[in-house]
């Protein structure tokens, strides 16, 4: 009988720890290479704006020229305009149309190759936000922070790690096995805990289960001997801790609902992202196992650099070619692949914020039990460990400015 409950709690445990790690886990969809613990987060970053950084200036430089050329072809046209005016000759004037019209014609073909260069520097940017989502988000160092934080968070919801409970619960859990047969409620109680222990998925405590459990907790109470006052205590004392636990793994469990939406989330991103780092690969051409050899396992930061600044090459000459090939839709299909990387990084920004306010609950959750006389010491070694994770978490992600970068990306 014993064990029913042990069996019951600890599966429980294990199905929250299972749960909310693989929220946690799921961050690795970014990482896929072995080397991503020991890469260092804020170089990978650095490398990114750098690259970033040469995208804008060649593109600034190139706005300016282009910027240039229409003024130029602006006033040229102005002073043709006026000269044609004032101009008597018929020869004159039709001479002046003639340069007019090379001039309309210089400032479309400009015109068009500002696009152009808009597409490619747009295109470069995708690319390179793209393969640096791989290693930038630090997964296995928010990781290894969880484990003392959701460890003790777990110990704290199990009544069995606190002092004298498990003797207790063994007297407790004779009873019951002797005295089932001379009462419904005890046999119902019993059968229950017995129906649990084999249960694969474990029954929560605060489930439909606990009215049971705690009745027949009452029941053994109430059958404890007049002279043995030190048991009764002890047993009372047992019992208010038993449904402080109850009523904390209840106020955890709301918290922890969220994980499962957000780990959904999470594994729709990483569908989403395996299939667009997949799809831009094979437009620059580029084998996945080039990609993983000379920039995914690659920790050399300036080859990791170089490889980088081919990849955006690659990028603007393949914008390059669908305008001579495909002049019509030439935009299309990198403007397809533009949105999907920006929405993949918006996304995963507002789903990081998911995490971040779910992270907030744990402190409203402490402060109503930080003060509870059985539970006060355990959530204030909570509090320390969540200060930990909660500095890694911040230290790792910032979603406000992940999802405001992510709608800054593309020049207009």
């Amino acid at each position: 009988m014993g064990t029913s409950f042990i069996l019951i709690t600890n599966h429980l445990l294990a199905m929250k720890k299972l749960l909310i790690s693989a929220v946690l886990l799921c961050f690795v969809f970014l990482s896929q290479g072995q080397n991503t613990a020991t890469s260092a987060p804020p170089a990978t970053q650095s490398l990114r704006d750098k690259v970033l950084d040469d995208i804008q200036k060649s593109f600034t430089s190139k706005t300016k020229s282009f910027d240039s050329t229409v003024t130029q072809l602006d006033q040229r046209m102005s002073a043709l305009d006026k000269s044609i005016t004032e101009s008597k000759d018929a020869k004159d004037k039709a001479d002046k149309l003639v340069k007019r019209v090379q001039a309309v014609e210089e400032k479309q073909k400009a015109i068009e190759q500002n696009e152009l260069n808009i597409f490619q520097a747009n295109y470069q940017s995708a690319i390179v936000n793209l393969v640096s989502m791989e290693r930038e988000i630090k997964p296995l160092i928010l990781f290894n922070s969880t484990k003392a934080f959701f460890n003790s968070l777990n110990a704290t919801g199990n009544p069995l790690n606190y002092d004298g409970y498990t003797k207790w619960y063994n007297s407790y859990a004779a009873f019951v096995k002797e005295k089932k047969a001379e009462s419904p409620a005890l046999t119902v109680t019993s059968n229950l805990l017995t129906f649990a222990s084999g249960f694969s998925k474990g029954v929560p405590v605060t489930g439909p289960i606990t009215s049971a459990l705690f009745s027949s907790m009452t029941t053994y109470i109430d059958n404890i001997g007049k002279k043995e006052k030190a048991l009764k205590a002890q047993s009372e004392e047992m019992l208010t801790l038993t449904m402080k636990i109850s009523q904390f793994n209840y106020d955890n469990n709301r918290i922890e609902n969220e994980w499962e939406a957000i780990t959904a989330e999470l594994q729709d991103l990483q569908k989403k992202y395996d299939k667009s780092l997949k799809e831009n690969l094979a437009i620059i051409k580029i084998t996945p196992a080039d990609f993983d050899n000379n920039f995914s396992k690659e920790n050399d930061a300036e080859k990791r650099y170089q490889y980088l600044t081919k990849l955006r090459d690659l990028a603007a000459g393949f914008v390059t070619n669908e305008k001579q090939n495909n002049p019509k839709e030439w935009r299309q299909a990198a403007y397809i692949q533009m949105n999907d990387v920006q929405s993949l990084k918006q996304r995963f920004g507002q789903v990081t914020f998911r995490i971040s306010q779910n992270l907030l609950k744990y402190k409203e959750l402490f402060d109503k039990y930080r003060n509870d006389p059985q539970l006060g010491s355990r959530i204030k070694d909570l509090e320390i460990k969540m200060r930990d994770l909660q500095e890694s978490f911040d230290k790792t992600f910032d979603p406000l400015e992940y999802i405001n970068s992510a709608n800054r990306m593309f020049k207009v």
